[in-house]
């Protein structure tokens, strides 16, 4: 007798992805309806990072299970700022940064949820409506319907309150009544009854369902889903240069898939439930291979390989496959000058006369001037010993020239001497 199907509440909470809901009714309602929900986005820039991949998942496992989700970018909302845990106001965006930022999110949000057939996903951006809303109507028609007293008692406002310093200005303070706004449009405009967003939206989120309990007499719900951090408590979602972006001209595939590849063990099995499709069965049984050979590192390739994949591609995953095999002597054909120049960024580098090239310079008088080589003596003896390669390829003769075909790209070579001593060459 096979085992039935889970509900969609039911996998999300395996998965971790709930932290709070509004209605105990609400898992059930769930079972029962396809209902439209939305999330938000902050157009702060012109990509997301792996700090949205969350919510993005979450829509995309309730498009899966039948929901229509709505993917929300905040154009006009994001000329505010939302104020929610941050030490300090942020910079004010102007209207046509916001715009372009916007763009640039809708068009990844695009490779994971489905824009046509049936429950279609749909964008939308929130400065169509609130950038024309006159505000003495917004103020009489919306803003009597909240407390400064119960604004005033949030966590995310006290803190900034009691910063002496920093303060909250009015403007970042009325944020939360725009976005409850956002959740009365999308209940008017496209029967929208659930929001969700990290565990930092709580308050925000309650505040629109209020709103349309009071202006509506309908009932909406709210989920939020944990913030991710990793095990050690540490903040998830940077690395040592920063945010790990979703925009492969901001993080290369190459980065994207290391960042992945070199979590911990106690956070990988965490990671594939949150940011994979994988099923239950194949995620446990990671989990189990990570207990028991944790040197294999089965749990973090296999989360590598999904979360690139679904980001970026394919192709994108297998050249940073590629890319990661070339430091154990793999193919370097077809990769590309930024790709080489990341992966071997830590290792000796020197810059040669282009000239070279076309002269056929003996090779082993170029790596002695490169300082891959203290004489020409040694070199030789390498090659003898048959451990002296150029491009991953070996070398075996000791009249060997220097010329174009010893490039990567336009100007760039690789010299490995032994199994894993690398140097880089640029011609300049």
């Amino acid at each position: 007798m096979s085992t039935p199907s889970p509900t969609l509440f039911e996998e999300l909470t395996w998965r971790g992805f709930i932290n709070q809901i509004t209605n105990p009714e609400l898992p059930g309602i769930l079972a029962k309806e396809s209902i439209r929900l939305y999330c938000g986005f902050d157009p702060t820039a012109d990509s997301l990072h792996i700090g949205s991949l969350l919510p993005i998942m979450g829509l995309a496992h309730f498009q899966r299970a039948g929901h229509r989700p709505i993917a929300l970018v905040g154009g006009g909302t994001g000329l505010i700022g939302d104020p929610s845990f941050k030490a300090q106001e942020r910079s004010m965006l102007t209207k046509e940064l916001v715009q372009l930022n916007a763009e640039g999110i809708h068009k990844q949000l695009a490779h994971f949820m489905r824009f046509d057939g049936e429950n279609a996903a749909v964008m939308i951006n929130n400065a169509d409506w609130l950038c024309e809303l006159p505000l003495v109507d917004f103020l009489r028609d919306i803003g009597k319907h909240f407390s400064v007293n119960a604004m005033l008692s949030r966590d995310s406002v006290k803190n900034r309150l009691n910063d002496r310093d920093q303060g909250i200005s009015f403007t970042e303070f009325s944020y939360s009544l725009l976005q409850a706004y956002d959740f009365l449009h999308l209940n008017d405009s496209h029967d929208c009854r659930i929001q969700v967003g990290g565990s930092d939206q709580w308050g925000n989120i309650v505040s629109g369902i209020d709103l349309i309990r009071r202006l509506r007499d309908k009932e909406a719900y709210g989920i939020t889903f944990p913030l991710v951090t990793k095990s050690d408590g540490s903040k998830f979602g940077k690395s040592e240069g920063g945010n790990i972006w979703l925009d492969p001209l901001r993080t290369s595939p190459y980065k994207f898939y290391q960042f992945w590849i070199n979590q911990s063990d106690g956070d990988a099995g965490q990671y594939l439930r949150f940011f994979t499709f994988l099923s239950r069965e194949e995620i446990e049984e990671l989990d189990r291979q990570t207990r028991e050979e944790p040197h294999k590192r089965a749990a973090q390739r296999r989360l590598a390989e999904e979360v690139t994949r679904l980001v970026h591609g394919e192709e994108a995953l297998q050249n940073a496959q590629r890319a990661s095999q070339a430091v154990f002597g793999g193919e370097l054909t077809g990769l590309d000058e930024r790709t080489l120049l990341e992966v071997f960024s830590e290792v000796p580098s020197a810059d040669l006369p282009a000239a070279n090239l076309s002269d056929e310079r003996p090779l082993l008088d170029a790596l002695v001037e490169a300082g891959v080589f203290p004489s020409k003596g040694e070199a030789k003896r390498l090659v003898r010993n048959g451990g002296l390669y150029v491009n991953n390829a070996r070398i075996d003769a000791e009249d060997a020239k220097l010329g174009a075909a010893s490039l990567l790209t336009a100007n760039l070579a690789v010299v490995r001497t032994g199994k894993k001593n690398y140097h880089l060459l640029r011609f300049v």
